[in-house]
């Protein structure tokens, strides 16, 4: 089936259109699809999160088991070395030692 333009009705159209500006259906489809998004925050992708409900208590008390985990798999990697490569490995642990005990401390201070 063929159609042709005299089939077509004649129709009241307004061609004039040059501008969105002051258009404001033309302008609210414009920002829709243009503009980011006001009321989502960009989030950073991340591997792991947090829970934003944690205490900080509970997350120093992790953060604590955490470094006491990496000081013990640290320490136990260093047994089997010598040399350079098992004075690396000890001054790791000695730096986790060293956080943990920062941790500690503030957990400490916390419970006063």
């Amino acid at each position: 089936m063929n159609i042709t333009s005299k089939d077509l009705p004649d129709l009241d159209t307004d061609t004039t259109f040059n501008s969105p500006q002051g258009n404001a259906a033309a302008q609210r489809a414009l920002d829709y699809y243009l503009k980011p998004t006001v009321s989502e925050p960009k989030s950073e992708e991340r591997f792991f999160g947090v829970n934003r409900h944690l205490s900080n208590e509970e997350s120093l008390v992790h953060a604590s088991d955490l470094l006491r985990c990496a000081a013990a798999t640290a320490f136990k990697a260093a047994d089997s070395l010598q040399g350079v490569n098992r004075d690396l490995a000890f001054s790791a642990v000695h730096m986790v030692d060293m956080a943990r005990a920062m941790v500690d401390h503030a957990l400490d201070r916390g419970e006063r």
